[in-house]
């Protein structure tokens, strides 16, 4: 299999504190895999990362065999269409609808309005929560404002899922359905990165874990690959 992701080497300090430390990993194409280990483990620094919202001091990041690092900030852009991302705060526009909120990265990037009603729909439909479209977030629960970012994350068809902790603001039965989301999405062929530190989902997704521990040192144990780190 190709490599989707590769850190090779990869270092970030925050206040003299290591948030990574010399890490190395690759993570293959149409894998779904975990990214577990405590608060301040390293896991929000390296999917941010992935999209070139943060620098390493050090190392080489490579998504779909383009090196982040190098990138021009003309060209973030489009990385960021190929990269959809999912958090736990949801970062909805309260005051726009469901469809709205959906269609933002698509009018971002001057879509037509005919791909963007066909796409939104799609993309609506493919979470369960089409029949909301014409609704505020705030008249949604957790779980209905959780599909509709996972929507706004796959409008734009990415080759890659990123997730920081999706399930926080979620009861178990919701848990449950939006691990079920990303387990869909990843047999259409998406890779699919998951940070998580909660047991119900690392139960559910029994696929190869990624697991940091402080400076992003990786802990080997039954459910993880040992990195370079």
């Amino acid at each position: 299999m190709d490599a989707m992701i590769q850190l090779i080497h990869v270092s970030k300090t925050y206040d003299r504190r290591p948030a990574l430390s010399d890490l190395t990993l690759e993570i293959e194409k149409g894998e779904f895999v975990l990214l577990m280990g405590p608060s301040g483990a390293g896991k929000s620094t390296l999917l941010r990362m992935l999209i070139a919202a943060e620098t390493p001091d050090e190392g080489q990041i490579f998504v779909q065999g383009k090196n982040v690092t190098k990138l021009k900030r003309s060209e973030i852009p489009f990385l960021r269409r190929k990269v959809g991302t999912v958090f736990q705060d949801f970062r909805l526009l309260p005051k726009k609808s469901v469809f709205e909120n959906v269609a933002l990265p698509l009018l971002v990037q001057g879509a037509s309005s005919v791909d963007i009603r066909r796409k939104v729909t799609e993309a609506l439909r493919a979470v369960g929560v089409d029949h909301k479209k014409d609704q505020l977030p705030t008249g949604l629960s957790a779980g209905e404002q959780q599909r509709v970012c996972i929507a706004r994350a796959i409008v734009n068809g990415p080759i890659v899922l990123l997730a920081d902790e999706p399930t926080g603001n979620l009861d178990p039965e919701r848990t449950a359905e939006i691990i079920e989301l990303f387990k869909l999405i990843n047999a259409r062929g998406t890779t699919v990165v998951v940070a998580t530190h909660d047991p119900q989902v690392m139960a559910q997704i029994n696929r190869r874990a990624i697991v940091l521990q402080e400076g992003g040192r990786v802990r080997p144990s039954a459910h993880a690959m040992q990195v370079a780190g």
